[in-house]
């Protein structure tokens, strides 16, 4: 029984951070990490240059500051969410569309979670690189 309450707390706060982040509220997402989280950015993302972040504010400076200058939108659309091996996998789409673009773009992706004490420890992500660097371009 403590497996599924452990599961559906960390379901809980890994949708808690996809919700804050669909609503841009950054320091929400940021307050659902521990103090040395990590973030690791797929190879070859316009994140990737600084890859891995280490604590919560390379993560505010590195990724979350310039999302918000690079994108005018970028939302997740969350297909499924499940555990594997004690971590949460969240696969889905980035909707999104550069500063100064007209087309909007989709990729797919898939995100790894690490939680530790009820807050999220580590993400790596996977996406589809070649649709974003190629609607950034256009």
């Amino acid at each position: 029984m403590r497996k599924i309450t452990m599961w559906r707390e960390n379901f809980d706060l890994i949708e808690t951070i996809y919700d804050a982040f669909g609503s841009r509220n950054f320091e929400a997402v940021l307050s659902h990490f521990v103090n040395d989280f990590e973030w690791i950015a797929a190879e070859s993302s316009p994140l990737a240059d600084r890859s891995p972040y280490h604590g919560i504010d390379a993560v505010r400076e590195g990724v979350f500051d310039r999302i918000a200058m690079a994108f005018e939108m970028l939302t997740i659309d969350v297909d499924e969410i499940f555990e594997a091996d004690g971590r949460v996998v969240m696969l889905g789409l980035y909707r999104g569309r550069f500063r100064g673009k007209a087309e909007d773009f989709r990729a797919q992706v898939a995100h790894i979670w690490t939680v530790r004490g009820g807050k999220a420890a580590k993400f790596q992500q996977y996406v589809d690189t070649l649709k974003i660097v190629k609607s950034a371009a256009t």
